[in-house]
């Protein structure tokens, strides 16, 4: 067993969930053209049933990323002094976000408001405006979680660098300690996280990804970027998640009981014995343990069962990127066409989810991959000299 003092080695089950959590968001958003849900554009015919699985994974699929996010960033300061930190920190993340504002994301707002346009050339000027979206066309959208990473990563470099010295063996011990069982593993971050959503809350109610006036999620997602990158840290107790992996799923499958059947009675299949404020407070409280146990629970039978090579793994990993910018405005572009179409829900949304994936791999791996340039703008690493090939080679590997 390692010392407290030491992190982890790189985990192959961190990239194969970060794989997972990438493709539940392509079929998450491609469900929000069909559930009755706002959004950007929407299928003429709306089915209740995609709420059902999308309402838990809306409140565990980001706080997964945020929480392999933080260990990836825990990761990436390593050796790195805090210069070569904050400078890969920019290249990786920001330099993304804003080709992704001027470049990826515009033809989202285009379409949502096509009928107001002659065509794209009409409407591009207008990002220039900075008038923020929805009353104009600047926005980041989907990219709010790069955004978001970007200040998480350099607000907690003192953080970070605290874990990483001498000084925090003491502290991590305490962690480690504190919370070696399941019952602490579950409910001490998961109360920590409701204290702060108790006092945000009320200022900032609603969910907004702008930042600025997005204190209550801004903080509640930067409580799984600060566990992941505290657990990561930390062997022994990362290696008591994944003991107690068992007490975990239990506990979340329980937790999604009280979860469904508040979200039941506003969905009109029951009537529960309360007023709508009261369900809903038992819901918003509910729903934040869920997010929690959710995520946990994942790690834990991720790092039992996922910790294993795969020679596509790396592939994998180093397309994910460019696939998460990618994939809203393809899911928009390609759905504002399908939708159109005399078709069934089923076959329309498959149809989105397949034509968006093979999308995307057509433009990263005829676009983006060969490209040094590309590469930077979707945050990949610079192409190395060997990694120069045809891309029907590069298609084939």
């Amino acid at each position: 067993m390692a010392p407290i003092g030491n992190s982890i080695e790189r985990r192959y089950d961190l990239a194969w969930l970060r794989f997972i959590a990438i493709v539940i968001l392509l079929f998450f958003h491609t469900g929000m053209l069909f559930n009755p849900w706002n959004w950007h554009i929407k299928n003429s015919e709306t089915s209740n049933s995609f709420t059902y699985w999308m309402i838990w994974l809306h409140f565990w699929r980001m706080p997964l990323l945020l929480f392999i996010s933080g260990a990836g960033t825990y990761m990436a300061l390593g050796k790195r002094i805090t210069a070569q930190f904050v400078k890969e920190r920019f290249t990786r993340l920001f330099i993304p976000l804003a080709f992704g504002i001027f470049v990826i994301v515009p033809p989202q707002i285009y379409f949502e408001h096509i009928s107001e346009y002659k065509n794209y050339t009409d409407f591009y000027p207008t990002i220039f405006r900075f008038i923020p979206y929805p009353q104009g066309s600047f926005s980041w959208h989907h990219l709010w979680f790069v955004a978001y990473l970007f200040v998480y990563s350099l607000i907690s470099i003192p953080f970070l660098i605290f874990l990483r010295s001498e000084k925090s063996f003491r502290f991590r011990g305490i962690i480690s300690k504190a919370l070696s069982n399941p019952v602490a593993i579950l409910f001490v971050p998961a109360i920590f996280i409701l204290i702060t959503q108790i006092i945000l809350r009320p200022y900032f109610p609603e969910e907004t990804h702008a930042l600025l006036d997005d204190w209550g999620f801004f903080t509640f997602y930067f409580c799984f970027f600060l566990f992941g990158m505290l657990c990561y840290s930390n062997s022994l107790l990362w290696e008591a998640i994944g003991r107690h992996r068992n007490y975990l799923l239990v506990a979340t499958i329980l937790s999604l009981i009280p979860f469904y059947i508040t979200y039941f009675h506003f969905r009109e299949i029951i009537t529960l014995p309360w007023d709508n404020n009261t369900v809903e407070t038992i819901f918003d409280v509910t729903a934040i343990f869920v997010s929690w146990f959710c995520v946990i629970t994942v790690i834990a039978f991720g790092q039992h069962y996922l910790n294993k090579p795969h020679p596509w793994l790396k592939h994998f990993n180093e397309g994910l990127y460019p696939f998460y910018i990618l994939h809203q405005t393809l899911i928009i572009v390609i759905g504002y066409y399908v939708c159109q179409l005399p078709w069934s829900i089923g076959i329309k949304f498959w149809t989105v989810s397949l034509l968006t994936l093979l999308s995307c791999l057509l433009i990263y791996f005829a676009l983006i991959r060969p490209f040094t340039l590309m590469r930077i703008f979707f945050g990949m690493k610079p192409l190395k000299k060997k990694e120069s090939e045809p891309v029907h080679q590069a298609l084939a590997n």
